[in-house]
């Protein structure tokens, strides 16, 4: 299954991984911001099987999703050592692929990352709406699902919801990710193995209430070199929400790789 991807710089590969339904564009619109200003890493922003631009083919499973993600970084990264960062769905799938490439990635980072995998099971608090401005949600065309998660409705956040979030959601394949879901539990959990000991980050919305807060914490022995930031005024979207402490932190984790 090869995967659609767009990539920035020459350096120590990163590879970004979006959560489930948006696609590679909302990784890049966080990121790039950062490492635009940082020489010396080679970002990777793949589309997720059935997501973006890359077909989900016969997948059925996030096992299937998995082997088409141990395809894209043999062909792309090979046995480098590599950065990884996920987002959501894509957090869930990062500590899948460090239970099972300790050694050869150098450092995790997680943006509201998926703890309990299942809604149902989550910690969650309610929706809020902590930050508005005068005019954004009379500016909203029909449709459109921004008030949805947000927390903070102001024109910024709105214009990189547009951009980064929205294009996404738009043309994601959902018979397939349907399909997907009902097998969405990864054979081998993520936590299984031995603690990863690499430097890492969660950074998680104190008003999430798509993957909230909480069941994060439970995973910290897991990552005994992991700061683990709860960003008030911050939702499911932490990364538009609260951009400077976003980049602010991606930026403290990467001081501290080897």
């Amino acid at each position: 299954m090869a995967l659609h991807f767009v990539s920035h710089g020459d350096g120590v590969p990163v590879l970004a991984l979006h959560g489930w339904t948006p696609d590679h564009r909302l990784m890049a619109g966080c990121l790039e911001p950062v490492f635009s200003q940082l020489p010396g890493y080679r970002r990777l922003y793949p589309d997720l099987p059935g997501m973006g631009q890359s077909p989900a083919g016969d997948i059925d499973s996030s096992d299937g999703i998995m082997a088409a993600l141990r395809a894209f970084i043999d062909e792309q990264i090979g046995d480098e050592p590599f950065l990884l960062i996920g987002e959501s769905y894509g957090g869930y799938l990062a500590r899948g692929l460090v239970a099972e490439r300790p050694s050869q990635i150098r450092g995790l980072a997680m943006i509201c990352p998926t703890g309990q995998l299942w809604h149902k099971d989550r910690k969650l608090p309610e929706h809020v709406v902590l930050r508005t401005e005068p005019g954004v949600l009379e500016s909203l065309e029909e449709g459109e699902d921004f008030t949805d998660l947000a927390v903070v409705q102001t024109a910024a956040a709105l214009a990189a919801y547009r951009s980064d979030v929205a294009p996404g959601l738009a043309i994601a394949d959902t018979a397939a990710m349907d399909r997907i879901q009902k097998n969405w539990a990864l054979t081998t959990a993520p936590e299984s193995g031995p603690p990863y000991d690499g430097p890492s980050l969660i950074m998680c919305g104190r008003q999430d209430a798509v993957t909230g807060y909480e069941d994060l914490y439970e995973l910290l022995p897991h990552y005994p070199r992991a700061t683990y930031a709860v960003l008030d005024i911050a939702g499911h979207n932490l990364q538009l929400e609260q951009p400077a402490l976003f980049g602010a932190l991606i930026r403290e984790w990467l001081q501290r790789l080897p």
